[in-house]
């Protein structure tokens, strides 16, 4: 027979082997193996069909998981690249890497799909919390209104009268206390309001950040999926020309470095400005900025051409109501909303205008993305209040160098916005710090860092142009 002691022994661990079975098995299959990740996170539809199955905040888990999942993809396809750059130049090699490139992008896209989503869970939640606390001063409001009533009421009548009234002396006294303590619940009821006032305002300003980032996340998948498009078309070229021969390859090779006179005659890409220059003279603007401001030409071209390429909607909208900040789609008159921030930006929009002698109300500015605001203007897409305030505005240190009024959709005074800005963001001592501060202020998350990390590439490649054009 067994002991009593021996008994609970055996108790004991028969239930922690039915936790632990119950941790086994009721864990999801998400936080498990990378097998079963890859099969949850292969596409939006398996994550939203996971989702459906799962709370708020188990779902952002779950999205949390499948980044990590895709970033860690990404850098192995990254890892391949860097491996084949190293080696001889052959077509085999070429085709490996832009292949691994295009995996690349399509990892690092639905990463941005993903944090895109996860970031919607959090604006809904956020949402949520204001509605509620919302509704919870709206409350205390009316219940504070009856408590101020029945005071003015009370108020109106003398202690007299209250005596008056009252059959017993301890009536009276009942009645006095009880007007006291309408007044303390008064003054509870409005530090209630106070401090409700307050988690309210933070709770709005946590949601201005959340869609700030998703506006960001939004515009990091539109750059990614226009490299991806460009490297796509790379590959096609190759495979066009050579005929998968590598002696052809060579030759299209040789042929490639021998374009300085389609370089000079190549237009800048600027969507929404007039009279675009040649990358040619866009260097030689970017050089003379050089001289102002110390920033590698290269870099500064670099930066203008993805700012430009974030926008199909660069230039593409007119603000046309001042109070709301909405307007339209200049091609197609289509009404849209958010066009400018009517509180942060039209202000100095109309200011900057008015000095300019242009139509503010037909003067083209950046179209909203699905989140923020839009309203940035010309080809360095500096929005009004960067531009114009007089504690830190950019259009007035343009105006010191050139001595005459800034205007943001002159290509001369857009660089040499964006160089003064580039040098007072560090440029000079670490270019992709200077480029994200440039994107995302001081403080960014490490997906954010695609954008940095394109803009060093095309500087590289721009860096390549000028050797041509110099004749290096």
């Amino acid at each position: 027979m067994f002991s009593y002691f021996s008994k609970l022994f055996f108790i004991f661990i028969f239930i922690i082997g039915l936790v632990w079975a119950f941790l086994i098995f009721a864990t999801p299959v998400y936080s498990g193996t990378s097998y079963n990740l890859e099969e949850i996170c292969k596409s939006d539809q398996t994550v939203d069909n996971e989702c459906q199955k799962l709370s708020k905040q188990d779902c952002r888990v779950l999205l949390e998981n499948c980044l990590k999942y895709y970033e860690a993809e990404s850098e192995e396809f990254q890892k391949n690249v860097t491996q084949k750059q190293a080696e001889k130049k052959t077509l085999q090699n070429q085709i490996y890497i832009l292949e691994n490139k295009i995996k690349q992008l399509d990892s690092q896209i639905y990463q941005s799909n993903l944090i895109i989503k996860d970031l919607k869970l959090q604006i809904l939640d956020t949402q949520d919390s204001i509605d509620k606390t919302s509704l919870k001063i709206k409350e205390i409001k009316g219940n504070l209104t009856n408590i101020l009533q029945l005071s003015y009421e009370n108020d109106k009548k003398s202690y007299l009268e209250i005596f008056l009234a009252e059959e017993k002396i301890s009536d009276f006294f009942n009645e006095l206390m009880a007007l006291e303590s309408l007044n303390s619940k008064t003054q509870e009821l409005l530090g209630k309001i106070k401090g409700l006032k307050s988690d309210l305002e933070n709770q709005k300003d946590l949601m201005v950040g959340e869609k700030d980032e998703s506006e960001k996340a939004v515009i990091l998948q539109e750059l990614q999926k226009k490299e991806q498009q460009g490297i796509q078309k790379e590959k096609g070229v190759i495979l066009e020309k050579t005929k998968g021969e590598e002696t052809l390859y060579q030759n299209y090779l040789a042929q490639s470095k021998k374009k300085a006179a389609e370089i000079r005659a190549r237009i800048f890409e600027l969507i929404g400005v007039p009279k675009a220059p040649t990358f040619g003279e866009a260097y030689e603007i970017a050089k003379y900025i050089k001289s102002v401001t110390g920033v590698r030409p290269a870099l500064l071209l670099a930066v203008m051409t993805q700012e430009s390429n974030i926008g199909k909607n660069v230039g593409q909208c007119y603000l046309k109501n001042p109070e709301t900040g909405s307007g339209i789609v200049v091609y197609n008159s289509r009404e849209i909303s958010r066009v400018m921030n009517p509180q942060r930006d039209i202000p100095y929009f109309l200011e900057i205008t008015k000095e300019l002698g242009r139509d503010s109300y037909n003067t083209p500015v950046s179209c909203p993305m699905s989140f923020g605001w839009g309203g940035a203007m010309g080809p360095a897409q500096f929005i009004p209040d960067t531009w114009a305030n007089p504690k830190y505005g950019y259009g007035q240190k343009v105006k010191e160098v050139t001595g005459k009024p800034a205007d943001p959709w002159n290509i001369k005074d857009a660089f040499l916005a964006a160089g003064l800005y580039l040098r007072d963001l560090g440029a000079s001592q670490d270019e992709f710090k200077a480029v994200m501060r440039y994107f995302s202020g001081y403080s960014w998350s490490k997906w954010e860092e695609f954008y940095g990390r394109s803009v060093l590439s095309i500087a590289s490649q721009y860096e390549e142009d000028i050797k041509q054009i110099e004749g290096l």
